[in-house]
């Protein structure tokens, strides 16, 4: 595969992932075994994860979207979270479980907890498939987290540059020269 050719080393094969999802998925199950959740896919880069994922639940939930962008077309994020996309489900008094690809910097997790307690959600919890702990700029994390990972421009998997790589079945170090070019 040309993509391949971009990537400096593969962090997490395909079976990482799918082991780290079925964990993932069974202890959610246990937690929201009564509480039909609607689970929040974050778009575009949450999309094969939370597919996986709620395949792996044995619980009744129901799902819906956003898309949320704090990065754009660059490696680093801006600061601000932009809601382009809200949700079309009413989730008051509602537990939320919103799913996202990594937890970078905090600014999209701490913005998204404040905007499903302001709709008045019973509870809100963040479930991330990657956390990248060094990236941290505000004070947020994920109540459940499928694997850590090293503070590198990851892609593959639903994470992307430039809209591009999402569809790895791995996750890889994208190669410095790709994104500084």
């Amino acid at each position: 595969m040309r993509m391949d050719n971009d990537i400096e080393k593969i962090l997490f094969t395909s079976e990482d992932i799918k082991t780290a999802v079925q964990k993932l998925g069974q202890k959610l199950a246990e937690d929201y075994q009564d509480k039909n959740p609607v689970v929040v896919g974050i778009l575009r880069g949450a999309a094969p994860f939370m597919i996986d994922l709620i395949r792996a639940m044995d619980c009744y939930m129901e799902i819906d979207f956003m898309a949320v962008s704090s990065y754009g077309e660059d490696t680093e994020s801006s600061g601000t979270v932009k809601i382009i996309k809200d949700l079309d489900t009413d989730v008051t008094d509602r537990h939320v479980l919103i799913v996202e690809d990594i937890i970078d910097s905090g600014r999209t997790a701490q913005a998204l907890r404040r905007l499903f307690a302001a709709k008045n959600a019973a509870s809100v919890k963040i479930c991330s498939l990657l956390d990248k702990p060094e990236r941290r700029e505000v004070e947020a994390q994920a109540d459940y987290v499928g694997i850590n990972t090293p503070n590198e421009f990851v892609v593959g998997y639903g994470l992307d540059f430039r809209q591009q790589y999402r569809n790895l079945p791995y996750i890889g170090v994208l190669k410095s020269e790709v994104y500084q070019s």
